[in-house]
């Protein structure tokens, strides 16, 4: 084996969710990442709530299975990719950091976040952005795949999102109610009706 192959082993490792509460999964995260654990592959994620929440630095969590709620809440720097779904409230108040949802995310996604990326495959929830802003020479980005729900945007401030609704599916109503920052695109033609004015 060369040396960067086993400096790569040292630093990675698998967990297994399966029978552990979200209390015990997030212990044993942070425990691996003190310990000098940089990526962490998380099996048999079934609703496990508060993943990533808080974490900095150069981290990679990769999760397997549907994340719970607050998701990399107030994270600021790591990478959590989800390889299924997302739960509500994934990247509230998020500072820094990326979150890839291989699936579909709920409710609240990136609530007040001020910073980061979120990416969403498939669809989302309802008031997404709410909240959103930028902070100084943070711009937050949220993409999203699918459609979303009402009040997309609800009282954004700053920060960007991205709506391609790939599958020309119904978008709900709402959009931007309360805004006064940020912007918001949305792929293909929008009935104005949705948006508030």
């Amino acid at each position: 084996m060369s040396e960067l192959s086993d400096i790569e082993m040292s630093t990675r490792m698998s967990i297994d969710a399966a029978n552990k509460d979200y209390r015990q999964l997030n212990s044993e995260i942070r425990s691996l990442i003190a310990n000098g654990i940089a990526e962490i592959d998380v099996h048999e994620v079934n609703g496990h709530r508060y993943i990533g929440a808080g974490l900095r630095g150069d981290i990679i969590l990769r999760l397997y299975g549907t994340a719970g709620n607050d998701l990399a809440a107030f994270m600021d720097g790591p990478l959590i990719e989800v390889h299924g779904n997302s739960q509500d409230g994934a990247g509230n108040t998020m500072n820094a950091g990326r979150i890839i949802v291989n699936g579909s995310a709920g409710d609240v996604l990136g609530y007040a976040m001020r910073g980061g990326d979120i990416y969403v495959r498939d669809d989302v929830g309802y008031r997404v952005g709410i909240h959103m802003k930028s902070y100084i020479d943070k711009n937050p980005v949220i993409t999203i795949g699918g459609t979303a729900k009402d009040f997309l945007g609800e009282y954004m401030a700053g920060g960007t999102i991205i709506l391609l609704n790939l599958e020309n599916r119904p978008i709900g109503r709402f959009i931007g109610t309360g805004m006064y920052g940020g912007n918001i695109y949305i792929r293909g033609e929008l009935d104005l009706e949705k948006v508030s004015p």
